[in-house]
């Protein structure tokens, strides 16, 4: 057992840098709010002044919009696809192991060359996606597909679920693999196969599966500022403009610290709100052995 003294030592360098590189900022970003700053230091005590401005702002509400839609495709799609990979890979062993490091290599790529690469898949001078569909005889179909405000946002979500596809198909195969063999064997012998067994078995010892991962592509989607920053910029108009990319536009482009400040606290406070919620919905699904 080790001393207080000793375990506080230990524990020091890293309460230490976890206090300055994140509570820190966190509490002055928090007080810059309430100012009219135009840099990261100085401005004027306003008071409450730039979150009313920020629920008064169209601006703001487009942004909200778009990264509701965008966390609802990413959730269900990145999910969805996930657990059907996953329930393929338990039941195939054979080529589980090469299948989960291949699943890994999208996220490991930086995200500025997959955004570049997946913006040279839409482009509709060679880009593959407008070619594949024209050898396929379907030219109705090709777009423009992020200079359309109608497909940009879509398209955003289809490369991050590609890029964290894997992630969220290794937990849920961990969570495959960390029920105990005779369960399943039992439930077949018991007649559950098929869609029967995936309900009746599967979904509900998977819940601790699914919470992880659903929190997890919440955050991260209520939070995306990488891939719509570099291939959309937020346009076309404001059709891909997220929450997070309106706070470096306030505070970096148009110099409004204070304003953009307010605006990345109320994303804050939604994105715990958020995670909150369903952590305590989805625990209550989760089998305890």
């Amino acid at each position: 057992m080790l001393r207080t003294r000793t375990a506080l030592a230990l524990v020091a360098p890293a309460v230490l840098l976890y206090a300055a590189l994140l509570l820190y900022p966190a509490v002055r970003g928090v007080a810059l709010s309430f100012t009219d700053a135009r840099g990261v230091v100085g401005g004027r005590v306003v008071g409450l002044d730039n979150y009313r401005a920020l629920l008064a702002d169209p601006a703001v509400g487009a942004a909200l919009r778009n990264t509701l839609l965008f966390t609802l495709v990413v959730v269900v799609a990145q999910n969805g696809v996930a657990l059907l990979l996953a329930h393929w890979l338990h039941r195939v062993p054979s080529v589980r192991s090469l299948t989960r490091v291949a699943l890994l290599v999208p996220s490991t790529t930086a995200v500025v060359v997959v955004g570049y690469v997946w913006a040279q898949v839409y482009s509709p001078v060679g880009g593959p996606l407008d070619a594949l569909l024209g050898a396929l005889g379907l030219d109705e179909l090709r777009r423009v597909w992020l200079g359309d405000p109608a497909t940009a946002l879509p398209a955003i979500a289809v490369a991050t679920v590609w890029m964290y596809l894997g992630h969220a198909t290794v937990i849920f195969l961990a969570g495959y693999l960390a029920v105990p063999t005779p369960v399943f064997e039992a439930a077949e012998l018991d007649g559950a196969r098929g869609w029967r067994r995936f309900w009746h078995v599967d979904w509900p010892l998977l819940a601790p599966a699914l919470t992880i991962n659903v929190t997890l592509s919440v955050i991260g989607s209520l939070r995306v500022f990488d891939l719509p920053f570099v291939m959309t910029g937020g346009g076309p108009g404001d059709a891909t403009r997220t929450l997070s990319l309106l706070v470096y536009e306030s505070s970096f482009r148009d110099y409004r610290f204070g304003y953009g400040t307010a605006v990345a606290t109320a994303l804050l406070g939604v994105t715990v709100a958020a995670s909150l919620v369903i952590t305590l919905v989805l625990r209550r699904r989760e089998v305890t052995w």
